[in-house]
């Protein structure tokens, strides 16, 4: 008889508990299914971040499919598809572009306007110029985003 399996039975279970634990790198990008953290004041957001679900990335409209700042994406909260701007990203930055601690996301409607009047958060100036650029003139105005911004980092 093999002598693994005159082992005390606590012994076997935290045995096979060990070999099925992996460890890996943290994702430190936003793509598919990465939770967001909403910044502006608007009504869905405000109850889906006091309810505790906040939202889920399910399209990037990159031709990478990875989300950086000022990147548009479409998240899913409290059942409804929203899109929004990302403000503020926990991945590694060009110099002089700060790093945040969350993945933030200001929600807009189709033709750009922020769906919220205030953002609670710092953005970064550089934001500034990147939505100055997708910005066209009978397009989506990304610039409102700025305004309503009350700090800049």
């Amino acid at each position: 008889m093999n002598g693994r399996y005159l082992l005390h039975p606590l012994q076997n279970i935290f045995a096979s508990c060990n070999r099925s634990f992996s460890t890996s790198e943290v994702c430190c990008q936003v793509r598919k299914m990465t939770r967001l953290r909403v910044v502006d004041n608007s009504p869905i957001g405000k109850a889906a971040m006091l309810e505790g679900k906040p939202p889920k990335v399910i399209h990037v409209y990159t031709k990478k499919k990875f989300g950086y700042l000022g990147d548009k994406v479409l998240v899913a909260i409290k059942g409804q598809k929203v899109k929004g701007i990302l403000v503020g990203c926990v991945q590694d930055q060009d110099p002089f572009i700060p790093k945040f601690d969350s993945n933030n996301v200001v929600l807009i409607d189709e033709n750009g306007n922020p769906l919220g009047n205030r953002i609670y958060v710092p953005i970064p100036t550089i934001l500034r110029k990147m939505l100055k650029d997708k910005s066209y003139p009978k397009q989506a105005d990304y610039t409102k985003i700025l305004s309503i911004a009350t700090r800049f980092v």
